[in-house]
């Protein structure tokens, strides 16, 4: 029993750690080298398509500070913002720089418009919430 989770253990980190260790530095969507700030490359700019019957609008927004909850609170930067059908998707990117979104969370994807795409290819018909995420 321990041998057998100690290999899956093995098989998921591995897994996990693959594309980070197998990226190529000289492309625009791998992994920050050291020295740089991971994840902090210029965002893309908007998108509002039509893909697969859906419509996907996407765009950067300025992100706030956990602590600072108030209306007065400054930026901390740039964020994402995706809807699908004008519901809200929630994504996330990486220290990587790529993006991960809650349809997708295992799966990680090098744009906003690519998250999106694969959020629409997942959920098929169904619809998104309407109510938004608490934030932590």
């Amino acid at each position: 029993m321990r041998a057998a989770l100690t290999t899956a253990v093995v098989v998921g980190t591995s897994a996990a750690v693959a594309p980070i260790v197998l990226a190529d530095p000289a492309r625009p969507d791998a992994p920050a080298q050291a020295g740089t700030p991971a994840g902090r490359g210029p965002l893309p700019g908007g998108f509002d398509e039509v893909y697969r019957g859906r419509r996907i609008q996407g765009g950067p927004v300025a992100v706030r500070q956990a602590s600072a909850r108030s209306a007065a609170a400054p930026s901390t930067g740039p964020g994402i913002e995706i809807s699908i059908d004008g519901r809200p998707l929630h994504v996330m990117r990486r220290a990587d720089g790529s993006y991960l979104s809650l349809v997708n969370h295992y799966q990680s994807f090098p744009t906003p418009l690519e998250v999106a795409r694969a959020a629409v290819d997942e959920i098929g018909t169904a619809q998104l919430s309407t109510a938004r995420l608490h934030h932590h």
